[in-house]
């Protein structure tokens, strides 16, 4: 049976990190979604503990991650990640993120490239403006949600609440994050094991990403930086995400060394509705 042992990572500037290591293999690190969100990767890991060293993490301010104030960037994002790097004593790792955290691992592949053996870029959303997805998401979001009228309503009641509850916020994102699965007899189902383990939203830390997000995506600079990336990596999609997928078509077009699987009956999670492809998805760039 794989060992999986829990551990604390301290950085630079003294904030603890939650992390956990599991399995035996290559090294491979998980960046989760967000931003602001936690670690929701057992499952990843689980399936590939018989493939890889698997080391998963609690973002700064996030899930089990020591309480702090910032800083909310980029760059110290990536440092972060970086502290886990040496704390672990990898030389070289394949860094898998998805959503924001395909970011946040593309972020980290840019700046640090000699300690990087592949990138595994799960359901982001390109190098491009959020202009060639933003409006696209909501739409299908509401269309999503509006199959189920009363679902939609509830949602909206919610989000409009100036303040909420845990119990209201955790509601709302499991109305939310039901709509980014194909499956719609058990999509709330799968989304409230999302959340079976719930932690306080870092909201500021989402708004201040999001912000960063809007002023460097989509610039020339970061086209260019992709252009010289000289790593193989994997673009992982599912065909059915809300999020229009043509917005990846953006760092597919920079990236010298690329592939791209599509999963075609998978959403934004396609590691839940189509588990054997996104193994071998992933398992093909840990070789």
């Amino acid at each position: 049976m794989a060992r999986t042992r829990s551990e604390t990572v301290e950085t630079d500037d003294g904030v603890r990190l939650w992390a956990q290591r599991s399995g035996e293999g290559p090294p491979l690190v998980l960046c989760h979604g967000g931003p602001g969100l936690w670690d929701m990767f057992e499952d990843v890991a689980g399936s590939l503990t018989d493939r890889a060293a698997v080391h998963r993490w609690d973002q700064r301010g996030c899930g089990r991650s020591g309480p702090c104030a910032g800083p909310w960037t980029s760059e110290r994002f990536v440092a972060d990640l970086e502290a886990l790097r040496r704390h672990f004593g990898l030389e070289r790792m394949t860094l898998l993120g998805h959503s924001w955290g395909a970011q946040l691992a593309l972020s980290y592949a840019l700046a640090h490239p000699e300690r990087v053996n592949a990138l595994v870029y799960v359901s982001g959303t390109g190098i491009g403006p959020d202009s060639d997805w933003f409006d696209g998401y909501t739409a299908n979001l509401v269309a999503r949600l509006g199959e189920r009228p009363e679902r939609l309503a509830r949602w909206r009641e919610l989000t409009d609440r100036p303040v909420r509850s845990e119990a209201a916020e955790r509601e709302r994102a499991v109305l939310q994050w039901s709509a980014e699965f194909v499956d719609r007899e058990r999509d709330l189902e799968q989304a409230g094991r999302m959340a079976e383990r719930w932690f306080d939203i870092n909201t500021e830390c989402n708004k201040a990403f999001n912000a960063e997000r809007r002023r460097t995506w989509g610039t020339p600079e970061l086209y260019a930086a992709c252009q010289q990336l000289d790593l193989p990596v994997v673009v992982v999609d599912g065909a059915l995400d809300i999020r229009p997928r043509s917005a990846v078509d953006s760092l597919e077009r920079a990236l010298p060394r690329v592939r791209r699987v599509i999963l075609p009956a998978a959403g934004h999670l396609p590691w839940a509705e189509d588990p054997r492809g996104f193994r071998e998805a992933v398992t093909a760039a840990l070789r």
